[in-house]
């Protein structure tokens, strides 16, 4: 009677089993769904105050690889080139010289060609018109570099706007839906911040930007004056 009766037991719980994994296998699977997040997407998210910030980025970055080829160029001085300028003086060959300084595209032959056709004129005066050159040729390469510093100084104040055009619309969210839950502030908090990071990234970008090509042309004026001054000594040497 006792072995009976576990018998059935036995066979109760595994008829239970066997319905519980014909309804587990009927569940259907439900994979996890992961939204794709694209800088696009964020950028989109930023509202239209993005539009002016991507234009300034891209003009920051034209002007600076633009100032970066020219700076660069005008800094490379042929190995030698005052050597040369010193053969043709002692020897009397001027528009040799002069023809030489103009087959140099350089700042430092332009300035240096000027100071070689104001040759037996007071050594005042060549000093004189080689500086005038110079302050020429470093405007040449100043040209456009401060709109890096102003774009430096605006793409943030962008940036501001986007903070302030959020917070408007998260006010004006919540007047419609009359509640205050995340979804309702959720794309006002998205112009905020995205449009305030770019505002700040491209800044931040520009400055150093900026900072960078006064470097480069500090370094190509020093060239300059070094010059300058070796064509003067040159013009106080004896005659050999």
């Amino acid at each position: 009677m006792l072995n009976s009766i576990l018998l059935q037991i036995v066979q109760g719980a595994g008829a239970a089993t066997d319905t519980a994994n014909q309804a587990l296998v009927s569940i259907p699977q439900q994979n996890p769904t992961v939204d794709s997040f694209s800088l696009l997407d964020l950028l989109i998210k930023g509202g239209y105050i993005m539009i002016p910030i991507l234009i300034l980025s891209v003009l920051a970055i034209y002007i600076f690889i633009e100032r970066y080829l020219s700076i660069r160029q005008a800094s490379k001085f042929e190995e030698g080139f005052m050597n040369n300028i010193r053969d043709f003086i002692y020897n009397n060959r001027i528009d040799s010289a002069i023809a030489f300084c103009k087959s140099n595209k350089s700042p430092v032959s332009r300035m240096i060609e000027k100071g070689i056709k104001r040759l037996g004129r007071p050594l005042k005066e060549i000093e004189e018109s080689i500086e005038i050159i110079g302050k020429f040729e470093v405007y040449k390469l100043e040209k456009n570099i401060v709109i890096l510093a102003i774009i430096a100084g605006i793409a943030p104040m962008f940036g501001f706007i986007g903070t302030i055009i959020g917070v408007i619309k998260i006010f004006h969210d919540i007047s419609l839906q009359g509640d205050v839950s995340i979804t309702t502030v959720s794309a006002g908090l998205y112009t905020k911040m995205v449009s305030s990071a770019a505002g700040l990234l491209v800044g931040i970008t520009a400055f150093i930007l900026y900072h960078w090509c006064n470097i480069m042309v500090e370094k190509t004026v020093q060239k300059l004056e070094y010059s300058a001054m070796e064509f003067i000594d040159l013009l106080q040497e004896p005659s050999k």
